[in-house]
């Protein structure tokens, strides 16, 4: 996530606070270890003033205490929003997960539930992995964000979860084209074969997308299926015609083709 992005989602987090909180300015600091009663202002402060500080996980159990000391004041949900931003700030994805999903389950009607969702897709969507690894957080964040957008519309978070999605379904479609080249080398033309047309079926608008209707050429002609690698080759043409991959398929498909008969003289 880049810094302006998380500087834009600590503005909007620090923008819960509470009204009352400068009755507290002139309280002895809180020691966060000392898990004593205490009024909710005192609590809600000191957990805002360790954010401020990036002291997250401090921050994080600032907040839960607020739910734990005060569960029936209004203050109670905003704590559980709040330390699932903090987790989150303070890179504790799993926790950041367990306390996002909660808020949704105990408030799902909460003016605040978008930004819970999106918090959920972000936790998931800052632990992506390579395409050479595995895809599960890729396709966990992808449902999160997708939740979101058909829950929640005309949400202030929905435009820039509809970019994720772009991004991740573009991820996830460059594990297939990874999956089907290693297939493709190994002569596995049918596994392969059916890796790139699940790029096409699942990720029509990926960036891979031309190179997967290459690979289909190609593997067409290796299974001995010259007709469905001329269609392949066709929508190339129609869709990509200035790109590299239709210009590969395009010489592959000519070398392939039987050359006429010479006259006998």
């Amino acid at each position: 996530m880049s810094t302006m992005t998380r500087i834009g989602a600590l503005a909007l987090a620090c923008a819960i606070v509470l009204p009352a909180a400068g009755c507290a300015g002139g309280k002895k600091g809180v020691d966060d270890a000392e898990y004593v009663a205490r009024d909710v202002n005192s609590l809600y402060t000191e957990a805002r003033k360790r954010l401020q500080q990036r002291r997250f996980e401090q921050a994080a159990k600032l907040f839960d205490e607020v739910e734990r000391q005060h569960p029936y004041s209004i203050w109670a949900r905003r704590a559980q929003l709040m330390s699932a931003f903090s987790h989150y700030m303070g890179r504790s994805y799993a926790e950041a997960l367990s306390s996002g999903q909660r808020f949704l389950t105990i408030h799902p009607g909460n003016p605040d539930a978008p930004y819970a969702h999106y918090l959920i897709g972000m936790s998931y969507y800052e632990q992506l992995e390579d395409v050479t690894r595995g895809q599960v957080a890729t396709q966990q964040a992808l449902d999160a964000f997708g939740e979101l957008v058909r829950r929640y519309p005309t949400s202030r978070f929905t435009p820039d979860s509809r970019t994720k999605m772009a991004l991740l379904s573009d991820h996830l479609a460059g594990k297939e084209m990874e999956v089907g080249r290693f297939y493709e080398r190994s002569g596995r033309w049918l596994a392969a074969n059916l890796r790139f047309r699940n790029v096409l079926q699942a990720y029509p608008r990926s960036s891979h997308t031309p190179e997967a209707l290459h690979r289909l050429v190609e593997t067409y002609l290796a299974l001995g299926i010259p007709a469905e690698a001329q269609k392949a080759m066709a929508l190339l043409a129609q869709s990509y015609p200035q790109s590299e991959w239709y210009r590969r398929s395009a010489l592959l498909m000519q070398r392939r083709s039987p050359r006429p008969a010479q006259r006998q003289g």
